[in-house]
């Protein structure tokens, strides 16, 4: 499975974005989704996932109530629609598919990445 992960920017605190992740090689429906990031001098961390049919949504305590992650198994895409965020949101976002069930928080649960895409939130 490749990813591609895509909607990154700069935004001022408050602002709102968009990222997307497309998936290609493989039959999407099978995985479950995670939105990981990565911020300067800091591990890699889960922000958000989803299950497999988009019944169940999972969130790091930090971004709840602000992220929404959502897939479209017809375009083999999900999704992390991001509000109000905040210069602590600044970080490099990864998308990633396991195979494993069911969502899970751990990155070395997650079979394939895609390459990053940064978001910057400037104060």
């Amino acid at each position: 499975v490749q990813l591609q992960a895509s909607g990154g920017g700069l935004v001022q605190a408050g602002g709102s974005l968009r990222l997307s992740c497309a998936a290609s090689g493989g039959t999407f429906s099978n995985y479950v989704m995670g939105w990981f990031r990565q911020a300067p001098g800091k591990e890699r961390e889960f922000a958000a996932g989803i299950s497999w049919s988009g019944g169940g949504t999972y969130y790091e305590d930090s971004v709840k109530g602000r992220f929404a992650i959502s897939r479209d198994n017809a375009k083999n895409t999900v999704y992390l629609q991001m509000y109000s965020l905040k210069p602590e949101d600044t970080a490099v976002y990864y998308c990633a598919a396991s195979r494993t069930l069911p969502v899970v928080q751990t990155a070395g649960a997650y079979d394939y990445w895609g390459q990053g895409t940064l978001v910057t939130v400037s104060s």
